[in-house]
């Protein structure tokens, strides 16, 4: 399974029992022992400035490498830092690595290192760190990540410096190599990927004193973290999200201060005196389809649903005011938007009744299956918008659903995801012939490689870069793969005391924030 994606999220108390039976047994188990003085780390000493997060996305796997970079990548942040991170605008900018720099011919960058950092168990941060990161993500054989670093032919470690080598030309590199995709381990502690899966040890802003499996996570901060004077918070205790009817009460009664929540808990969170955080970022749901099978291998069906598709309804029920139409996998204000492909196939029913007549199918003859891994109201807007045309749509849940959606084998599914830093990484997870969002995989819309090879021959301080960058955008979205539907920001709500977050799209960045104004 292609992990580095992250799948719609059902709906939280689906999701709560998907997970129950294997959470269970782990429930009592403690893998990672106090690993300082601090009696276990349950408690925040009095005084402290802790965050107590509770999270929908309580990580599975620990390993950066396993857990790729789907919604996950924020929790695991806290432990490990990476190359680069991203800014307030979307640019990548430093965090191990102080600068970079890339040859005359676009197909090496050297990144230069912070001197004198090191991980939390004492191993330095080098270039053989990086070079050791790189290849187990290129290599390990449950790595969620290889297919990101396919531009990457090695890497060379010449002490703080870790020189890059490209198969290509790709600028695109440094905003690849944030936070999302190579979270940097201490390669002592990766020797046994196991053991890092249930006890992480990094380089970042916090270390881990206690993990309960799939429950609880506790970390202290970490006094050796390159930017610890900008960390203000001495401690953070992440639970696993209880069902979404009783976050905003634990965070109202102080259970918690921090909460990932739904759009339709934002009102009773303000009603609670909380702060609601809007989060920015790159989040757009899909219809997908695989073209390699009938009935959507005939372009007429494939447009009849296209036409199908009222995605006003979506926001309407959905987003709770929040969320917006969307027929891309990025918001409007974003370099990679491309105008002229806006509403390229709008709702019209009456014209999706006669493609599916010029495709051969009387009203009601197209029967579908349409396979998703929890309830979600989602599938049943489809399931009532193609009924209006004449398609009729069984919803068939699978807890399995990942394996055949991954291995290509479904025809019919939902997906969504929170974007990536680098625009052309998402387009070709949607679009491009291994694209893990390409639900009709070899295929792939004509143009597309041509454009998405050009974008990374492009600087991305180059004038021409956004031009190129929509172009590609408008070669994938001649795929017959997808249907965007939504999109809607990632919403926290917050105790008054936490100070506000920088609006980072779609990270969540702990650099200055304060809690009680410590």
């Amino acid at each position: 399974m292609s992990g580095h994606l992250t799948s719609r999220r059902p709906g939280r108390s689906a999701a709560r029992r998907l997970r129950t039976a294997a959470l269970g047994a782990a429930l009592a188990a403690v893998l990672v022992p106090a690993l300082s003085g601090c009696g276990g780390g349950t408690s925040a000493a009095a005084g402290n400035a802790t965050l107590k997060w509770t999270s929908s996305y309580f990580p599975a796997h620990w390993d950066p490498v396993v857990s790729g970079s789907g919604a996950q990548f924020r929790e695991l942040a806290l432990v490990y830092a990476s190359l680069t991170r991203t800014d307030e605008s979307g640019k990548a900018v430093p965090d191990l690595a102080e600068s970079w720099e890339y040859n005359a011919e676009g197909d090496q960058v050297t990144f230069h290192l912070r001197p004198g950092l090191k991980f939390s168990d004492g191993e330095p941060v080098d270039a053989k760190a990086v070079k050791a990161a790189i290849e187990r993500a290129k290599e390990q054989k449950n790595s969620a990540l290889f297919g990101d670093l396919t531009s990457i032919e090695s890497v060379e470690a010449k002490g703080l410096d870790a020189v890059v080598h490209l198969n290509q030309v790709d600028h695109q590199i440094p905003q690849l190599l944030g936070s999302r995709v190579l979270q940097i381990a201490s390669p002592k502690a990766a020797a046994s990927p196991e053991k890092l899966d249930q006890n992480p040890v990094g380089a970042g802003p916090f270390v881990v004193t206690q993990l309960i499996p799939g429950t609880k996570a506790v970390f202290k901060k970490n006094p050796d973290y390159w930017d610890a004077k900008n960390i203000h918070i001495d401690s953070v205790e992440l639970t696993s999200a209880p069902d979404a009817s009783t976050v905003v009460n634990g965070l109202r009664t102080g259970v918690y201060n921090f909460a990932d929540i739904e759009p339709s808990q934002a009102e009773a969170a303000k009603k609670a005196g909380l702060d609601v955080f809007v989060q920015p970022g790159f989040n757009a749901a899909n219809i997908s389809l695989n073209v390699n099978k009938a009935p959507f291998d005939n372009p007429k069906v494939v447009d009849a649903v296209r036409h199908a598709v009222n995605r006003k309804e979506f926001v309407d029920k959905l987003t709770f005011g929040y969320g917006e139409e969307t027929d891309q996998p990025f918001p409007k204000d974003y370099v990679a938007y491309d105008p002229q492909s806006e509403n390229a196939y709008p709702y019209d029913p009456a014209k999706s009744k006669k493609l599916l007549t010029q495709a051969g199918y009387r009203p009601h003859q197209l029967k579908l299956n349409l396979v998703v891994p929890a309830e979600d109201p989602q599938a049943e807007i489809v399931q009532s918008q193609l009924a209006t045309v004449g398609i009729d749509v069984t919803i068939k849940i699978d807890k399995n659903w990942a394996t055949p959606f991954f291995a290509k084998d479904l025809t019919f599914s939902l997906y969504s995801t929170t974007g990536r830093d680098s625009a052309l990484q998402t387009l070709t997870a949607h679009f491009g012939p291994n694209g893990p969002l390409n639900l009709s995989s070899p295929y792939q819309p004509a143009g597309f490689e041509a454009a998405a090879a050009k974008v990374r021959r492009t600087p991305l301080d180059s004038p021409a870069y956004p031009e190129v960058l929509q172009a590609a955008t408008r070669a994938g979205l001649g795929s017959r793969a997808l249907v965007f539907t939504f999109s809607q920001p990632n919403l926290i709500a917050k105790s008054p005391s936490i100070s506000d977050l920088p609006k980072v799209p779609a990270h969540l960045t702990w650099t200055g924030v304060t809690i009680d104004g410590r």
